[in-house]
């Protein structure tokens, strides 16, 4: 058994589009900020709460973060599995600042809620490509994941639940 675990589990809407950045290397590297709430009713008052906690999420896992940057919209939801890591970084003025975040890399999890073209609020946004207007029997694979990594609406693969 690990001497230690460092596991993250979220669920949330996304708080802006995915930012894409590439190394020096030329691999892609997405973040993003992911909401979390929770409500409850105030024990005085019977009054509804909410809070809500952001998380800035960043992905290092280049077919996580072809899924992120193809699929994941402002208003996303989605799941996901990661770490959380803390870095060191200074400030114009030379004092040192702290950020955690939920890192993406190695056994990591992605996984959309939403639809494709969900903003995770039930309506759906404007994004389109040429092969949403095609139906699955027309797609290769029978719409299933295709050669160029995008997948259609359909992903029915005989799953028991």
């Amino acid at each position: 058994m690990a001497g230690s675990v460092n596991k993250v589990t979220l669920i949330g809407h996304l708080g802006a589009d995915p930012e894409v950045r590439r190394t020096q290397g030329g691999n892609p590297v997405v973040s993003f900020s992911l909401a979390t709430s929770e409500t409850w009713r105030d024990r005085t008052s019977g009054e509804r709460k909410e809070k809500t906690d952001w998380h800035n999420i960043v992905i290092w896992n280049e077919g996580l973060c072809k899924i992120a940057e193809q699929y994941l919209r402002k208003g996303s939801k989605v799941y996901i599995e990661g770490k959380l890591q803390t870095r060191k970084w200074q400030d114009q003025n030379g004092n040192d600042r702290y950020s955690t975040e939920v890192i993406l890399q190695f056994k990591a999890e992605l996984v959309l809620l939403s639809g494709r073209d969900d903003d995770g609020n039930g309506r759906r946004g404007n994004r389109r490509d040429d092969d949403s207007r095609r139906s699955d029997r027309d797609q290769p694979n029978g719409g299933r994941q295709v050669d160029n990594g995008r997948y259609s609406r359909d992903l029915d693969d005989d799953i028991p639940f």
